[in-house]
């Protein structure tokens, strides 16, 4: 088999690790699969897997005989066992712990759940390798407790640079959905709800609207069902629904590539693992806050094919209250959460142009004064101490701190919960330690400006007519009656200092 020169390379640093739990990137794409079955054997191996086309796809690419631990299946002994973690996690005892070599696990943004961690905890291998394909800046899940190091990183960003993968044309649409009630479950929308809010008829006929509007040649719809399935395709002429239910998706996969079926509508079938060649339109019909969610239906369309120049990516928005929905940002993890509701739908064109666009509309008033919430709720859920210091969390994760005359940044945090700061690579928070040591030692004539402890104490109080003076002299038309201090403070600290 040939391999490509960045699935090489990647295959060399895994040869020269001697021991220890290591992650690797590759964009959906890249050939993830084909890259973990030539990693070099030095032992047994056991591939882990959480979906049944992912359990098989490896096999096809092994040079030996490979055992399944999966539903009837079971291994016998050989050299590479490919198991299911719902399965093998009631059949552990069925091996030693010592029986594995190497560990591999696929779509390794799975790995935080407590299913994976069971078998992680009974197996002892020399080495764990885990492949992801989804970019992660350390929002949600992180996984430096199961992952010591990032070997290998080939992003979204690098694959569409260097022709491996096509470019992408990011267009909203509102359909005027209301998901703000829906509950959530495991950090995503509970399905059930989900689908009652989003398969109406109005809102189905609405989805139909936007694909003979927006859409351009062979077209993927995710939606929230199997019944929200049968009813949008009902609503788009020559459409089919594609669901568990269905028994010849290879063959609908061939009539769709051949332009015999304009428009597949699948709920969570064509997600990981499945070879459609020609995609030209994706449609998100299935809100999700889940980024690798997100990331694993849009790389379905992300394949070059003769006949498409570009992927054209529709993202369906609408009303979804205080929950992040991930949307066309999410595939190179940057934040929309700064960026005002009354601007959101002005982010689309090409994926690369969004992140500037994203920078630009949320440096207003409405994002600074929201910005001490975004950094608190953020250090919340990764459990950090920001020693109060006034950081201003950017769109792309960085955290920047702006002084007189200077600007501090701490670089957005990769899956590891590692950062860069001055040039050196740490963990974000000794990161965060550092610099509020540094500015205890040389910054205290401006702890007014970078300590929300001091500003806490006057901020709830009415802006002075000298602060509401100097926002005016700026905005001219900003209303200050309601303005507190703190908020003028932040307001003329990044008129100020943003520079």
């Amino acid at each position: 088999m040939h391999l490509r020169d960045y699935q090489r390379e990647c295959l060399d640093i895994i040869d020269d690790l001697d021991s220890g739990s290591y992650l690797a990137q590759l964009a959906t794409g890249l050939g993830k699969t084909v890259t973990l079955a030539n990693i070099k054997r030095k032992g047994r191996v056991l591939v882990l897997a959480h979906r049944e086309e992912l359990v098989k796809q490896p096999i096809k690419y092994y040079d030996c005989p490979v055992g399944i631990e999966m539903a009837k299946h079971k291994s016998n002994g050989e050299e590479v066992v490919v198991a299911s973690v719902t399965t093998l996690v009631h059949r552990m005892e069925n091996f030693k712990p010592d029986d594995f070599d190497m560990i591999i696990t696929d779509e390794c943004h799975h790995a935080a759940a407590s299913s994976y961690r069971k078998i992680y905890d009974y197996f002892k291998p020399r080495l764990h390798i885990g492949f992801t394909a989804t970019p992660n800046r350390g929002d949600n899940v992180r996984l430096d407790d199961i992952y010591q190091e990032i070997i290998f990183e080939r992003d979204l960003k690098w694959a569409i640079k260097n022709k491996f993968l096509c470019d992408i044309n990011c267009l909203r649409v509102n359909i005027g959905y209301d998901i703000s009630k829906v509950a959530r479950r495991m950090g995503d929308y509970a399905p059930g709800e989900l689908e009652k809010a989003m398969n109406t008829e109005s809102l189905n006929q609405a989805i139909a609207e936007a694909y003979r509007k927006h859409a351009k040649g062979q077209t993927l719809i995710f939606a929230t069902s199997v019944q929200h399935c049968i009813d949008i395709a009902k609503e788009i002429p020559g459409a089919v629904a594609v669901t568990g239910d269905t028994k010849n998706r290879e063959e609908l996969i061939r009539k769709f590539t051949n332009r015999e079926i304009p428009v597949l509508v699948n709920c969570m079938i064509f997600t990981e693992g499945t070879d459609m060649p020609l995609i030209e339109t994706i449609m998100i019909a299935r809100p999700t806050s889940n980024s690798s969610l997100y990331t694993q239906m849009v790389g379905r369309g992300l394949r070059l094919h003769p006949d498409k120049e570009k992927l054209t990516l529709i993202d369906l928005v609408g009303t979804t209250g205080k929950a992040n929905l991930c949307t066309a940002p999410t595939l190179l993890g940057v934040d929309m959460q700064q960026v005002p509701q009354s601007k959101q739908d002005e982010i689309e064109g090409d994926l690369f142009d969004l992140p500037d666009l994203i920078v630009r509309k949320s440096d207003c008033v409405e994002s600074w004064i929201k910005n001490v919430e975004i950094v608190n709720l953020w250090a919340k859920e990764q459990e950090y101490t920001t020693h109060n210091i006034n950081f201003f969390k950017m769109p792309g994760g960085e955290l920047v701190l702006q002084l007189k005359g200077k600007k501090i940044v701490i670089q957005a945090q990769d899956e590891v919960g590692q950062t860069v700061l001055w040039g050196q690579r740490m963990k974000m928070q000794q990161a965060i330690d550092e610099v509020y040591k540094y500015l205890l030692k040389n910054e205290m004539d401006q702890q007014y400006i970078w300590d929300l402890s001091v500003a806490k104490s006057w901020g709830k109080k009415p802006a002075s007519d000298k602060q509401k003076t100097q926002v005016k002299r700026f905005l001219k038309n900003y209303d200050t009656t309601e303005l507190t201090k703190l908020e003028a403070s932040q307001i003329l600290n990044r008129l100020f200092y943003r520079g």
